[in-house]
């Protein structure tokens, strides 16, 4: 059985960065190397709060951004998500001002999905956050998913 990945919205994002700082392109060169690679290891899925990300506002290769992630299995809103992200919210794991890794934290907790890929490493991807996601996951009783970006999440090298 494979394990499962949730795709958070600097995914697609990046994999269509136009940005030509090195570490704006690097992030988009390892992001399409971990698409082309090893996605088809994983099961992976996205949520309605990833799409309406996506959504919003005018970007280059907003079009191709929702594409890339059309055919993935969406997760579904739930009141239990809803409430799990006011406690990360009122719990300052996750900004209020802008919900968003707040809501994907939480659909990847509540649905128990292995790996919440991201590029965010102040809000997600971030060990000093780590200790403080363990704990109130474990306290709400939900699964701790692997936030992790994708140079993090590529199998080993088998030589």
């Amino acid at each position: 059985m494979k394990r499962t990945v949730f795709i958070e919205t600097t995914i697609p994002s990046f994999y269509f960065e136009v940005r030509q700082e090195p570490e704006m392109v690097a992030r988009r060169e390892c992001t399409r190397r971990w698409w082309a690679q090893e996605r088809i290891r994983y099961d992976l899925v996205s949520s309605v709060f990833t799409l309406a990300e996506l959504d919003r506002g005018n970007y280059p290769g907003k079009a191709d951004a929702l594409q890339l992630v059309q055919d993935l299995p969406v997760l579904g809103v739930t009141p239990e998500i809803e409430s799990i992200a006011e406690v990360y919210i009122r719990r300052k794991l996750m900004p209020a001002e802008d919900a968003g890794d707040a809501y994907h934290l939480a659909a990847a907790s509540y649905y128990g999905i292995s790996f919440l890929l991201t590029w965010n490493c102040r809000h997600l991807a971030n060990a000093n956050k780590a200790f403080h996601v363990r704990s109130i996951n474990a306290e709400l009783g939900l699964s701790i998913p692997v936030i992790t970006t994708p140079d993090m999440l590529f199998a080993e090298d088998e030589s």
